[in-house]
């Protein structure tokens, strides 16, 4: 047909990507490489000294583009891969040594990280989730008493058990329970993505970037409760009233749901445990207990049962989340030990990024660039050297995670809501979450910023 790429035509094209990709790793590795044998073989010349800085810039920009991507094209490696192979290199070029490496890595963080998993997977082993999930479906009567009730359930349980985790668990108890019913499960669905951003602005143990934050600032865990959750409340009281008027063919009838209850199988001694180990250890939070300690003590005990054997528990964890936590930590680590001056702290600083509305729109934009995890990662060294850190880390919070609403692509809950979804036959298109998201980014991040500033 007239004015179609020939299949040959296509297939060339698709050659020169992959030699393009294929190039561009190899002068990331080799320059890498050079760096590191610079040094001995050039001393006291400007390439000697230059290489590992030039190699440090290099590793940074290509694993953030990267990371940014989601892969890279024509190789099987993931986010994961990608911050491992970016942190062996920053090594291997002497932007950063082993030694100093290791500590770069934010053990707090990651051991946090780890136990609110361990929490999570006992509550969803048990059958929390399921009879949470009957218990919504007996009471909300009304299609839009059924979104309020996703919207609270996936906003309040994100709020203090990581947003990512909530979305794996709520995302196919929703499918089931909107087929069921025999409604269009995409509105539902995108409440449990946008509700779980939303709410897991309110604590620190709410999202990744907000564990780190966590980590960096040493603010305590209800100071940062009192200062976001209210931010976090108005935001899903935003998000049911904008599902309900973008989706007002699904909403604005008043039919009654029929009450389909599914079988829940829940063990009750088990439901009850994991209950009970997660109000003990939300409590911990709000006593001022360090959090990473708290939840690895309680993720620890919880692993003593004979009901379910550890190996289940472990199958829940995402290791590869926590594998590249620790890859971005020595990435930036040695971009900053190489590459960050005085001239590039005075240029930022002209930024003026104490100032609460520049602070936010600079995190929105640079988070949906990179991914929130990511964007936090950069921002630390500037944010430690404003005025008003413990502000300033607030901000950061608050924008970097109410920006994951922006686009489908904006945060990992978003991703795994629509691979979810995908599974079982429903599309959620980047227009689809856009329309729903990007108003609600900018009205929420907006309130956010109002409300740092009184």
């Amino acid at each position: 047909m007239a004015g179609m790429p020939s299949a040959a035509t296509q297939g060339g094209g698709r050659t020169a990507r992959r030699v393009a990709s294929f190039a561009a790793v190899f002068v990331v590795v080799a320059l890498a490489l050079v760096a590191a044998l610079a040094p001995s073989l050039m001393p006291d010349t400007l390439a000697g000294r230059d290489a590992g800085t030039l190699a440090a810039g290099v590793i940074f920009g290509a694993s953030y583009l990267a990371l940014a991507l989601g892969r890279v094209p024509f190789l099987a490696i993931d986010r994961a891969g990608v911050a491992l192979v970016g942190a062996c290199l920053m090594v291997v070029a002497g932007a950063l040594p082993l030694e100093d490496a290791y500590r770069a890595v934010d053990l707090d963080t990651l051991t946090l990280l780890l136990g609110m998993m361990i929490v999570v997977a006992n509550l969803r082993l048990s059958g929390f989730f399921a009879i949470v999930n009957a218990w919504v479906m007996r009471r909300a009567r009304r299609p839009i008493v059924l979104l309020a009730a996703v919207v609270a359930v996936s906003g309040l349980f994100s709020a203090f058990l990581v947003n990512d985790a909530i979305c794996l668990v709520l995302s196919p108890l929703v499918l089931d329970l909107t087929l069921a019913l025999k409604r269009r499960p995409t509105p539902y669905l995108l409440a449990v993505a946008t509700a779980s951003n939303v709410g897991s602005t309110a604590t620190i143990t709410g999202n990744p970037q907000n564990i780190m934050i966590g980590s960096f600032s040493h603010i305590g865990y209800a100071t940062f409760a009192g200062t976001l959750a209210p931010v976090a409340l108005a935001g899903l009281v935003l998000t049911v009233l904008l599902i309900a008027l973008l989706y007002r063919s699904e909403f604005a009838h008043a039919e009654r749901l029929a009450a389909i209850v599914p079988r829940v199988r829940a063990n009750r001694f088990l439901v009850v445990r994991a209950l009970l180990a997660t109000l003990v250890l939300v409590g911990l939070f709000f006593a001022g207990q360090p959090p990473a300690k708290a939840a690895i003590i309680i993720g620890g005990l919880l692993l003593l049962t004979r009901r379910v054997r550890s190996e289940r528990v472990y199958a829940e964890i995402d290791w590869s989340l926590l594998l590249m936590f620790a890859g971005l930590f020595i990435i930036v680590a040695g971009a900053q030990h190489a590459l960050l001056s005085q001239h590039l702290i005075a240029a930022v600083g002209a930024l003026h990024l104490d100032r609460v509305p520049v602070l936010s729109v600079v995190t929105a934009v640079l988070s949906n660039i990179v991914s929130n995890v990511p964007a936090v990662l950069v921002l630390k060294p500037f944010v430690a050297a404003l005025g008003d850190p413990a502000r300033a880390w607030l901000t950061v919070a608050m924008s970097s995670t109410l920006a994951g609403n922006f686009t489908v692509l904006g945060s990992i809950a978003n991703l795994i809501v629509v691979q979810r979804a995908a599974s079982r036959g429903v599309v959620i298109g980047f227009r689809d979450y856009f329309v729903v998201g990007a108003p609600l980014t900018l009205l929420t991040i907006a309130l956010g910023t109002l409300w740092l500033m009184r």
